[in-house]
C-alpha cells in the first residue's frame, strides 16, 4: 500500500481566491503537531502580499487535530512515517507547483521537520525555507535523504527560542550541525516566545522572504 493510498486527499486553505493565485511564487504552510491547516493561515495577512499562500492539514488525525507523522512519549518517531508524509505533501506540490514560479516551504514545529524533509528529498525544488520552533530530522544516511547536494545556497530562516519548553536538546544540537552544513541560513533567537511564534519573528520572516525569494528573482 502506497502512502497515497493510506492518507486522505489532502485539505488546503488557501490565502487568495482561484483567479487571484496563478503565476505568484507560492509559500506552503505546514503546521505543527495536534493543529490544523487554519492554525497559520492569520500569518498569510503578515506576509508579503505578492505570495500566494496554501496551508495544508497534516493527514493523520490527532486529538482534535493532525499530525505528520505519529510521536512517542518521547516525541521521537519512525523515519519511515516522516518520509510518508513528505511524500504525501510532494504529490501535492506537484499537482499545482506549474502555476508558480517558485515554492517556499514554512513550516512551525513538527512542520519544520516536514519542510526540512521535502527540501532535503527535493533539494533543486525550493527556493527558501522558514523554520519556527522546529527541528531537523535526523536521517541516519537514509539515501532519500539528498543532503550532499545541499551545499549552502538555499536561504533558510530559523527562529526559536532558546527556553523552548517542546523541542528536545538532542534534536535542537541534530538540526544546529545540518543547517550550517547545508543552507544558507539566517538564524533568529527570540526571548518569551517559548514554543510559538511572535509579532516581532513574522516581521523577520516577511524581511528574509522579500530579500530571499522576491528580490532575488528581479
Amino acid at each position: 500500500m502506497t502512502h497515497a493510498d493510506a492518507f486522505p486527499a489532502p485539505v488546503v486553505e488557501w490565502s487568495k481566491p482561484e483567479q487571484e493565485r496563478a503565476g505568484k511564487p507560492l509559500i506552503v504552510l505546514l503546521h505543527g503537531y495536534g493543529a490544523n491547516e487554519q492554525d497559520l493561515l492569520s500569518l498569510a495577512d503578515m506576509l508579503p502580499q505578492e505570495f500566494a499562500v496554501a496551508s495544508v492539514r497534516a493527514p493523520i488525525a490527532m486529538g482534535p487535530g493532525f499530525t505528520w507523522f505519529p510521536l512517542t512519549a518521547s516525541i521521537d518517531y519512525s523515519l519511515d512515517a516522516v518520509k510518508a508524509a513528505a511524500a504525501y505533501v510532494q504529490d501535492w506540490i506537484d499537482s499545482i507547483k506549474a502555476d508558480h514560479p517558485s515554492v517556499t516551504l514554512l513550516g512551525f514545529s513538527m512542520g519544520m521537520a516536514m519542510a526540512t524533509t521535502l527540501l532535503r528529498q527535493r533539494p533543486a525544488d525550493f527556493a527558501a525555507v522558514v523554520g519556527l520552533s522546529g527541528f531537523a530530522v535526523d536521517a541516519g544516511g537514509d539515501p532519500s535523504f539528498r543532503d550532499a547536494e545541499l551545499d549552502g545556497t538555499v536561504p533558510m530562516f530559523w527562529g526559536r527560542d532558546q527556553q523552548d519548553p517542546v523541542i528536545t536538546p538532542d534534536k535542537i544540537e541534530f538540526t544546529m550541525g545540518w543547517v550550517r552544513k547545508h543552507v544558507k541560513l539566517t538564524k533568529v533567537l527570540y526571548t518569551g516566545m517559548w514554543h510559538g511564534i511572535n509579532q516581532q519573528e513574522i516581521g523577520h520572516v516577511s524581511e528574509f522572504l522579500t530579500h530571499a525569494v522576491l528580490n532575488s528573482r528581479k
